[in-house]
């Protein structure tokens, strides 16, 4: 019975760790041959049975007898008259089994039993989270908020699982409180010692694909097909759809009537701004397509070096680049085309760079970050316009007026 206490108590953690009884016992068995290799210097003489109904255990010591005086190995033999003390009609060569009480270990080796226990089920818990966790990576996951650090936002799901929102891989707009729930894709899986770290994403591509699927039906029966996502996080997305099914419309089946369907997504997103566009094998078209906003008037591709040179109006040439030059870099990440926008009758215009020894670079670039990098896209503007759309003062832009002006009056 005192083997069977002492299971008990250590099958304690079974209950907390939901381990199954069979590999508890497996462990338990690891855990026992260690203690006796520490004890008796090998464990090959020894049987350990375990009972997993009963959670019981024996340990059975199997030594050969020898004449008395002539023990070399106390591990593997046993004297005559010691075995005798076991079974009286024992003789020598004979094999003896005894026997071992845990008790027999001491205290000592019994507390480093435990201590070692708990750590073969650590290390078991750790595994399977590894594993379990492994399997989830690119899937939509839900913690709650439990820790908010500098560098990162730390999560626990259902099961007490901590999960690391790295600063990186958090949307810029977003703001946590304790309890708060957050949602993100399962980005990465590592083990740092025995422990895993598992790591949730909020600004990966992944992400908003995955959004699709669990917001769109279509999309997740698979009518509708993800082809691509590019996104600059909180700012901007471009998302190319495609369906096999000439009824359906992919992009208003995504979107919604009045936008319905991808508001969810856009808040999810922190206002996030998702232009979804219809998919095509047609490279002009495509590049025509995940440049909208803007109306492209004609383009000339080369698929050698993948550029593309497209011709716009020069109205239209603001629309293309985009605030901060997001939605042309958007277009090229998403048709994986370099793309140089370029106006309709720009061969008669002045690079704004020309003017480089009477407007400051800083000026320059200011102007080129709305899409104005040429002397007459400058005059087509409306000075108080200018002002709005850049960090240029009043003054300033009437002087860079002034000095393109004389260009062409010249």
């Amino acid at each position: 019975m005192e083997n069977l206490a002492l299971i008990d108590s250590f099958s304690e953690f079974k209950d907390d760790k939901l381990i199954d009884r069979v590999t508890l016992m497996a462990i338990l068995e690891d855990v026992f041959r260690n203690a006796l290799k520490k004890k008796f210097g090998d464990d090959d003489n020894f049987d350990i049975i375990i009972n997993p109904d009963k959670g019981d255990l024996e340990i059975w010591r199997n030594r050969v007898v020898v004449a008395d005086g002539e023990v070399e190995e106390p591990n593997q033999e046993i004297s005559l008259s010691e075995a005798r003390k076991i079974e009286p009609d024992f003789e020598v060569g004979e094999d003896v089994s005894e026997e071992v009480k845990l008790i027999d270990l001491g205290r000592r080796a019994i507390l480093a039993l435990r201590q070692n226990l708990i750590s073969k089920i650590h290390e078991h818990d750790n595994t399977n989270i590894y594993k379990q966790f492994k399997d989830l990576i690119g899937d939509i996951y839900t913690a709650e908020v439990h820790h908010i650090r500098h560098r990162a936002v730390i999560l626990l799901d259902d099961e007490g699982n901590e999960i690391i929102l790295p600063k990186e891989k958090q949307i810029p707009s977003d703001f946590f409180r304790k309890g708060d729930n957050v949602r993100g894709v399962i980005e990465n899986v590592e083990l740092k010692g025995s422990k895993p770290a598992i790591i949730m994403s909020r600004t990966s591509p992944l992400f908003l694909e995955k959004l699709f699927e669990q917001e769109i039906p279509e999309v997740f029966d698979g009518l509708i097909t993800v082809k691509n996502v590019v996104r600059i996080p909180g700012e901007k997305a471009k998302v190319a759809v495609d369906s096999y099914d000439d009824r359906i419309d992919p992009v208003g089946a995504c979107v919604g009537m009045k936008g319905s369907r991808i508001h969810g997504i856009v808040r999810e997103l922190g206002n996030e701004n998702i232009d979804v566009i219809n998919y095509t094998t047609n490279l002009q078209l495509f590049i025509t397509r995940a440049l909208s906003p803007a109306k492209v008037t004609s383009i000339k591709i080369d698929e050698e070096n993948k550029r593309a040179e497209v011709i716009l109006k020069p109205e239209e040439v603001s629309k293309a680049i985009g605030r901060g030059g997001h939605n042309i870099r958007l277009a090229g990440q998403l048709t994986g085309y370099e793309i140089d926008v370029f106006r309709e009758g720009a061969e008669e215009d002045v690079e704004l760079s020309e003017f480089s020894d009477e407007i400051d670079a800083w000026i320059i670039e200011e102007l080129s970050k709305v899409g104005l990098d040429t002397a007459k896209s400058v005059l087509e503007q409306d000075v108080e316009d200018l002002v709005k759309r850049t960090d240029l003062e009043e003054e300033t832009i009437n002087e860079v007026i002034r000095i393109l002006r004389e260009e062409f009056e010249e």
